[in-house]
């Protein structure tokens, strides 16, 4: 049987391959959005076994398992380990088309060195072996070490002392682990008693008292302001979707009151209104910075309350969210330019309805402050796969330059998902060999190739500022 992950794995065509081993293979990675464990970095983590590094924390996993009928105790359950992994595999051979399929095989020929078996229930034993003995000389650094990492940026709430990062730093380690700031619980106003017990928390980081919103935006600013001493130059921002809505001040106030004095309730308006001037406010203190800011729209989450009962936040009970923001984050983008505090940004959709929205919206926004200023991001969490990262080079190459695109991350929590760089890489190289074959690009690899060496690496090398 022929080896399913080969060396020209999802490049058809002699133009296809060339592009990809020649431009975009030997291309370092800048992995500009990620919620790997900044600890485990510092601390150069190990694994006992395949299934702590494969299973544990992946909700992409356990979601495909819990589709095969799989009990719940051998995704986040308290089975041994060598059973969850068999349990894993018998599901995998189910799994053909789901991108979880590509992304296995990949990663265990690319850190395991096994390519000349498919896993499935009857192979695991074998495998579990392989790649145990293959793991014992493999570590958190030596696989980014492996994976040719040049840059991470983490994600981390402002109330984070950034102590693994210092430690990161200090230490010297080759590849630069840099934070990045997600305010996300900053904006949670609707649960009165997490949102009061996380103000807590943001006072003490922050040194400071918080009693009005005048000194949330102080105590933001100056967390803001820590993260930038130690290397920091990304925010982000989780939004279900955008609002849009003005308020005065006083009312933004009295909204910030009602909230942390739990004695009067606050409406959808108010909610809104908050939300929309907190982050106008941060997008000028991330200007003001010279940061980039990222935009990650979409998600429903949470959707099983009895699962979110037991389990708690990201472990595979979210979903695609529908919502119709584009008026909403077209006045955003507006109202920032207007008072000339627009910079860098990078916006997500994680509905692929939106890619063209999204798209066409960019080119509001463009000037000549840096190439590619606003940008589409790439197909994340449901759309990481070869159709949904298909569609997202489709719209921004229609409707934007993909020649000033970015590029990939792999917004995941594991050292292994950075083959996710390598199958964007040779999705890329596939969509351009083909349209070179067929005369729809010049057959001029100088320039075709230019292109995907900048999108693998080099647009993203000029415009992060790290």
């Amino acid at each position: 049987m022929k080896k399913f992950i080969h060396e020209d794995f999802l490049l058809q065509n002699e133009y296809s391959r060339k592009l990809y081993h020649e431009y975009a293979e030997k291309q370092p990675l800048i992995d500009f959005h990620c919620h790997l464990d900044p600890k485990e970095v510092a601390e150069d983590k190990k694994w006992e076994n395949i299934t702590q590094i494969w299973l544990g924390g992946d909700h992409y996993k356990w979601r495909a398992m819990r589709s095969d009928g799989i009990d719940e105790k051998y995704c986040t359950g308290d089975a041994p380990d060598r059973e969850k992994f068999q349990k894993f595999a018998e599901a995998l051979a189910h799994m053909l088309r789901n991108p979880m399929y590509h992304w296995c095989h990949l990663e265990l020929a690319r850190y395991f060195g096994i390519d000349d078996k498919l896993l499935n229930g009857n192979t695991a034993e074998e495998i579990w072996n392989r790649a145990n003995e293959r793991l014992s000389s493999l570590s958190a650094r030596e696989l980014m070490r492996k994976s040719n990492v040049e840059t991470v940026c983490t994600t981390d709430d402002p109330t984070s002392d950034l102590c693994w990062h210092k430690k990161i730093s200090q230490e010297g380690f080759e590849v630069k682990v840099l934070p990045t700031f997600r305010p996300d619980k900053a904006f949670a106003i609707e649960d009165h008693k997490t949102y009061t017990e996380y103000l807590g928390k943001l006072e003490k980081a922050a040194g400071m008292e918080i009693r009005s919103y005048d000194d949330l935006l102080t105590a933001i600013k100056r967390r803001h302001d820590y993260f930038h001493s130690l290397g920091c130059r990304i925010s982000d921002y989780g939004l279900g979707t955008v609002h849009y809505k003005n308020a005065f001040y006083y009312e933004l106030e009295d909204t910030f009151k009602k909230v942390t004095s739990s004695s009067e309730m606050i409406d959808d308006d108010e909610i809104h209104a908050f939300k929309s001037a907190l982050l106008l406010e941060c997008a000028a203190m991330d200007y003001d910075a010279g940061w980039t800011r990222q935009l990650h729209i979409g998600p429903m989450r949470n959707n099983n309350s009895r699962m979110f009962d037991k389990l708690g936040p990201d472990t595979g009970f979210d979903s695609i969210g529908e919502s119709n923001y584009a008026l909403s984050l077209s006045k955003h983008l507006d109202r920032l330019d207007s008072i000339g505090k627009l910079g860098r940004t990078i916006i997500y959709n994680i509905n692929p309805k939106d890619n063209e929205m999204l798209g066409s919206m960019l080119g509001n926004f463009q000037n000549s402050d840096c190439p590619g200023k606003i940008q589409l991001g790439a197909g994340w969490w449901f759309l990481d796969n070869i159709d949904g990262i298909s569609r997202n080079l489709e719209a921004v190459s229609n409707l934007s330059l993909l020649y000033r695109c970015v590029g990939m991350l792999t917004d995941s929590r594991s050292f292994l998902s950075y083959a996710r760089h390598e199958y964007y890489r040779r999705i890329l190289c596939n969509i351009l060999g083909t349209e070179m074959e067929k005369g729809l690009l010049p057959d001029d690899f100088d320039l075709v190739g230019e292109l995907v060496e900048r999108v693998s690496y080099k647009n993203a090398k000029e415009y992060f500022c790290f």
